[in-house]
């Protein structure tokens, strides 16, 4: 259970708007997965809020197991709290007990939450199949991020396949934009149009990312140097993360700039020779396809495409 603590710890790290401050965060935030402030005209409700936490929690852990013990020193939820809850989402069918006292397993019906989402098509179809068909050529991990508001968002992401993987639950991860290769990336491709008000954005911040973000003189700097590269690099730089690296490329499609995508690897892994020679050229034809085959989402919306050009449906 030891993971499941680590990787608590590391997706609270993740949170947004709390960069800069991880002791403060990890002391005064107990929610996992951050979430907008709340209508003051509604009161939460606290059993259902940490259901849902419990849950986030859960699905962190190796094999969607748990024990009551280890959820309470996760979320700071005391144990009888837990307990109760736990019993409640055992009613309900989204998670089992085990053969182990006060140890839980999540169920197949927790699926079923999710199946009224609707993912952007071109990600499920294109981007997800092709990320797992490169885990073998590439070995370290890679995921694909968009930008949302103010971070890049991991929308899809090969962790759970790679066996070099250090990290789990990765998907709806938020990174910060400048200090990580998917960041750096996607402000390299973008245009002086799109950059502008991407920083404009971040500036308004009060904190380090907003700082950086008016420190046009930093950001040139950073630019200059992903773009004669061809590709970005973090390394280690990411406080929240130092001892790991990554390298990102843009992602375009018809045109447009669509996403970035990185691989990751421990810091003293792969030195900069091997990362030209062997890895470099693979994730580049990866970000290749992902753009050629996404194009029939983006020259042309796929409910006006001419039937020829829109993507096959699934069999």
């Amino acid at each position: 259970m030891t993971d499941c603590l680590e990787m608590a710890w590391r997706r609270k790290l993740r949170s947004p708007g709390e960069q800069n401050h991880p002791g403060k965060r990890l002391e005064n935030t107990p929610m996992l997965h951050p979430i907008d402030e709340p209508n003051a005209a509604y009161k939460e409700i606290r059993s259902l809020k940490r259901g849902i936490e419990l849950l986030r929690c859960m699905n962190q852990c190796p094999g969607g197991i748990s024990t009551t013990s280890v959820l309470s020193q996760m979320t700071r939820i005391p144990r009888p709290s837990v307990k109760r809850i736990m019993e409640t989402l055992r009613i309900c069918g989204l998670i089992r007990p085990t053969d182990r006292d006060g140890q839980y397993g999540l169920t197949f019906e927790v699926r079923s939450l999710s199946e009224g989402f609707i993912e952007e098509e071109w990600i499920a179809r294109v981007a997800a199949p092709l990320l797992r068909a490169y885990v073998k050529p590439l070995m370290w991990p890679c995921d694909l991020a968009t930008m949302e508001s103010e971070f890049m968002v991991i929308r899809e992401s090969t962790h759970r396949f790679s066996m070099l993987s250090q990290h789990h639950s990765m998907i709806g991860t938020r990174l910060p934009v400048f200090d990580t290769a998917v960041g750096r990336a996607y402000l390299a491709a973008c245009s002086d149009e799109q950059l502008e008000n991407i920083l404009k954005l971040l500036s308004l911040r009060h904190d380090e990312v907003g700082e950086t973000a008016r420190d046009r003189k930093r950001i040139d700097r950073m630019l200059k140097i992903t773009r004669q590269a061809g590709y970005s690099i973090n390394r280690g730089e990411w406080r929240e993360e130092p001892d790991f690296s990554a390298i990102g490329l843009a992602v375009k499609s018809a045109g447009q700039l669509i996403a970035a995508i990185n691989m990751v690897y421990p810091n003293a892994s792969v030195d900069i020779g091997a990362i030209e020679s062997r890895y470099l050229p693979v994730l580049k034809e990866l970000a290749e396809r992902i753009g050629r085959d996404s194009a029939p989402w983006f020259a042309h919306p796929p409910e006006y495409a001419p039937l020829s050009s829109r993507p096959a449906s699934p069999a």
